[in-house]
């Protein structure tokens, strides 16, 4: 059997990966309970929160409780790592894989770059915002406007995110300076309606999955995980208010 110890380093690890990259609560605490138990631990216990990892159990070696708690700093939106996680402990759980061989692929999924490149993701958010744009304004001419403020939006994201590591402080620049490209668009006469822009400009900042998770986990009975994230959502929300509303107070003061 392996060392108690290895165990614990494992299952904790499984457990960053998946609420780091955006996984509920309620699946990180079962993936590591089901982890814990094929391990031949007994009595494994889990409490998950957005910003933090505690798992216990007693060890039928030396019949000692442990008990470990691992802090989350950092948060990001990478479902497949999730899922790579999610699959990779279910090979534990039925057999197929050693934990050895468990802890090497755990870290190859930490260090594996993301799923898509980020020049992607910058073009997914243009198209996003010009297509959202045109459910809210039905405007055809503004679509192209509404996707370059868009791509402008996620490209700030990134690059205030990089240089402040502050989320929501980068959410509202980002948002701030994505409206402001939108309004001066609308200064030169190429938008004809400046909802629409503005809609569809800051729709790549929208946290839909923290707000997705809030509900899972709150319909899931983890209270206390669900109205954290709920939390997490609106201060993001009104981060990407804030920003529009300093955008055009500066344009129309």
């Amino acid at each position: 059997m392996e060392k108690t110890e290895d165990i614990m380093a494992m299952c904790l690890h499984a457990g960053q990966l998946m609420l780091r990259y955006g996984s509920e609560t309620f699946r990180v605490e079962d993936t590591m309970r089901r982890m814990g138990r094929a391990a031949g631990m007994e009595q494994v216990n889990t409490f998950v929160t957005t910003t933090a990892i505690f798992l216990s159990f007693k060890s039928p070696v030396d019949q000692r409780d442990h008990i470990q708690m691992l802090r989350i700093d950092e948060r990001y939106q990478d479902l497949s790592k999730v899922t790579s996680v999610n699959q990779l402990s279910r090979e534990y759980v039925n057999g197929l894989l050693t934990s050895r061989e468990v802890k090497k692929q755990l870290k190859e999924i930490e260090e594996a770059p993301m799923n898509y490149p980020v020049w992607f993701i910058y073009l997914a958010s243009g198209i996003g915002g010009g297509a959202f744009s045109y459910l809210i304004g039905s405007s055809v001419m503004d679509m192209l406007p509404a996707a370059l403020g868009g791509l402008v939006t996620a490209i700030a994201l990134v690059r205030y995110q990089m240089r402040l590591k502050v989320k929501f402080f980068s959410e509202f620049l980002a948002s701030f300076t994505g409206a402001l490209i939108a309004l001066l668009m609308v200064r030169m006469g190429l938008v004809i309606n400046t909802n629409q822009v503005i809609i569809g400009t800051i729709i790549p900042l929208v946290p839909g999955v923290p707000l997705t998770n809030a509900v899972r986990d709150l319909m899931s009975g983890d209270l206390v995980a669900g109205v954290a994230r709920g939390a997490e959502a609106a201060v993001s929300s009104m981060s990407i208010a804030g920003g529009v509303a300093v955008a055009l107070t500066i344009f129309f003061v």
